[in-house]
């Protein structure tokens, strides 16, 4: 059973990313302009999060994204490096939430809130392979 006590309300955690071309919304297909695209900046948002609280779990439990609520309000360039900052903002049960705030050189670029749920890995996976099985007798 996962035990909260270790993760606190306000650590934080950063991940940063320099926009290639391949970070683009033409490129990952979330647009037409060569800008950082959305879905490459929910990325770097969640190794935000993960960086605030995966080495603080127990072993064999890891979180997994399951809520975001994100605004992209500003455009960054190629060549520009991108900073998503989360902070433990609630800790419900297994279910952690973070504020996020995420910034290029100039000015920030988005905010918005995620959560997280914390699963044991093993239990998580044997749900996994029910699945896989059912998919494969419905062949």
């Amino acid at each position: 059973m996962f035990d909260s006590a270790m993760i606190k309300i306000g650590q934080t955690g950063t991940a940063t990313l320099v926009v290639g071309a391949e970070h683009t919304a033409p490129r990952v297909g979330s647009g037409r302009v060569a800008v950082l695209a959305t879905p490459v900046m929910i990325n770097v948002i969640e190794a935000a999060a993960l960086a605030a609280v995966e080495d603080l779990l127990p072993a064999g439990h890891q979180s997994l994204g399951i809520h975001l609520d994100i605004r992209h309000f500003a455009a960054t360039p190629v060549g520009m490096r991108i900073t998503a900052t989360a902070e433990v903002i609630a800790i419900d049960g297994r279910t952690l939430t973070f504020r996020i705030a995420v910034r290029d050189a100039v000015e920030p670029i988005g905010d918005g809130t995620h959560a997280r749920v914390v699963v044991n890995v093993g239990r998580f996976d044997g749900r996994l392979q029910m699945k896989v099985k059912h998919v494969t007798a419905a062949g």
